[in-house]
């Protein structure tokens, strides 16, 4: 009788209580909240990157027009010929646009995730304390930021808004810009709300990446402070230089 169960069983259908699909790993990784948040932290790290090669590379602008071209230039010319002209300049901006694509689909959807998970607030006060002015602005900041990045291509690399805009006289068109006081206070404010992002994303970055540790906090919260400070102050210093006359055509 007993064999003749066993038997039974084994001819039975298999029922399984969840049927997943074979997906790559790379989509399965990115469907995760932990993928996600990988995905967001090395995007971070490679913007940081860039806003701070973007900024030693606009001290030159103290350096004068001939320094700041010549600066300007080379971006066309790197490993050049092996890389036709521009080739470089443009796998950078490709991977930039990537990245940013990344970045803002990553928090977008784990956004969605949280307020799916918890959709009702947490309402104690603590919480408030807990997560402070620039965890809960990231949101804002990075709107700014985005729009921000619009608005200086579009002055700088397109020339929409300058009438004596001349391509490839990239001091000139600089101090041109920079010169005009709305325009000078639009870098100011987009350049702070850039240092609060900087300093959240410096700081969160690393325990989305796993590296969390107590021992470790003071170190990580000074590196936030001090790469949001030194990028973000240096930003906000250019156009504070243009219009003090500390730098001119």
């Amino acid at each position: 009788m007993t064999q003749a169960m066993e038997r039974r069983g084994a001819d039975a259908p298999k029922v399984h209580s969840t049927q997943r699909t074979n997906r790559p790993w790379p989509v399965e990784f990115w469907s995760s909240a932990i993928g996600k948040k990988w995905v967001m932290a090395v995007t971070g790290l490679g913007l940081m990157g860039f806003v701070f090669a973007h900024m030693v590379g606009n001290l030159k602008m103290f350096l004068g027009a001939e320094e700041f071209d010549a600066y300007a230039e080379s971006l066309k010319t790197l490993l050049y010929p092996i890389i036709p002209e521009n080739g470089v300049l443009w796998m950078f901006r490709v991977g930039l646009i990537v990245m940013f694509g990344l970045h803002i689909a990553s928090a977008y959807q784990l956004t969605r995730m949280n307020h799916r998970a918890r959709p009702v607030k947490y309402q104690s006060p603590r919480d408030y304390i807990a997560a402070n002015f620039a965890a809960r602005t990231m949101r804002w900041t990075g709107i700014i930021v985005g729009l921000y990045l619009l608005f200086h291509l579009a002055d700088l690399t397109w020339g929409w808004f300058q009438p004596d805009f001349v391509k490839a006289d990239a001091y000139n068109n600089l101090v041109n810009s920079l010169s005009r006081p709305p325009v000078a206070a639009i870098y100011i404010v987009a350049n702070i709300a850039l240092g609060i992002h900087l300093f959240h994303g410096g700081w969160s970055m690393f325990q989305s990446l796993g590296l969390n540790s107590p021992r470790y906090n003071g170190a990580r919260r000074a590196f936030a402070a001090g790469f949001a400070v030194v990028v973000a102050g240096m930003n906000v210093f250019f156009p504070i230089a243009v219009l003090t006359g500390i730098v001119s055509n």
